[in-house]
């Protein structure tokens, strides 16, 4: 069973025996308890299965969520690395999937890369294939609310692991890690047909419905370091929520939205004529 880095106190630290500079990693910068990652731990079983390195400084920043930023000043986050991260993940699977199917259309490759690079896509990836919950560091709120199996963090890990592969050793070792990760899905949406992803499921739902296209209407709270965002799905000509959700972007919060949105209308029935 895999088991977290250990994290020490100064206390500990000093009244324990200090650890070798081999067991060392890493320390959060600015951070006085340094994470400590023994080598031959689960540590190095993750990285096996990325089919990687990553410097140990790096690879912590890429674990660390900003819950345990604001709790630690000054240890670094993974929010650029997850930025980054999300655009090479999106530029291989474009290349991939246009490369695999010549004869689709813009529309079709669009939405089964959406599919693929899902938030359900990618946090099943982290769970099943990559174990990583137990790695990311947490702050204690966070960690009590059950972070570690967020399907939202746990989709931004992988994409911030993505984005210190693509930082370390550059475009060829981020790409080939993307497809060992992610192949195997890519074929399975490639077998669904043209996959849709729910906001566009809605708008055509609401078309084959005489509906104008929903609107998405955005909300947003907490503190900076962890805000959620709020979108309801409306009808523009009457403004009737058909749908919330809420996530902790934008897009996530609209697609949760649109979900609610369509189920409303589907159990509405086929059809109904468009208000004037």
């Amino acid at each position: 069973m895999h088991t977290a880095p250990t994290s020490t106190s100064n206390h500990e630290s000093e009244s324990g025996s200090e650890p070798t500079p081999d067991a060392v990693k890493t320390n959060l910068a600015g951070h006085s308890a340094p994470v400590i990652t023994p080598a031959g731990t689960p540590a190095d079983e993750l990285l096996a299965v990325l089919g990687t390195t990553i410097e140990p400084e790096l690879l912590v920043q890429a674990l660390t969520h900003r819950s345990f930023s604001h709790e630690h000043p000054g240890a670094a986050n993974y929010e650029r690395l997850e930025f980054l991260g999300d655009a090479v993940l999106e530029l291989v699977s474009t290349e991939t999937l246009y490369r695999l199917h010549p004869d689709m259309n813009e529309g079709q490759l669009a939405k089964m890369r959406a599919k693929a690079v899902s938030e359900e896509a990618l946090s099943k990836i982290a769970r099943e294939k990559l174990q990583v919950g137990p790695y990311i560091l947490l702050g204690n709120g966070e960690a009590e609310d059950g972070g570690a199996d967020k399907s939202s963090i746990l989709c931004d890990i992988v994409e911030s692991l993505i984005g210190a592969t693509f930082v370390q050793h550059g475009i060829d070792e981020a790409r080939a890690m993307i497809h060992r990760l992610i192949d195997d899905t890519l074929e399975e949406v490639s077998h669904e047909g043209p996959a849709l992803d729910w906001k566009t499921s809605l708008t055509v739902k609401a078309h084959q419905m005489g509906l104008e296209d929903p609107q998405y209407r955005m909300a947003v709270a907490g503190p900076e370091y962890g805000q959620t965002f709020t979108a309801r799905a409306v009808l523009p000509d009457n403004d009737e929520v058909l749908g919330t959700g809420s996530g902790t972007s934008k897009r996530k919060a609209q697609l949760a939205a649109a979900q609610d949105a369509w189920k409303t209308l589907d159990a509405r029935g086929p059809r109904r004529s468009k208000r004037s």
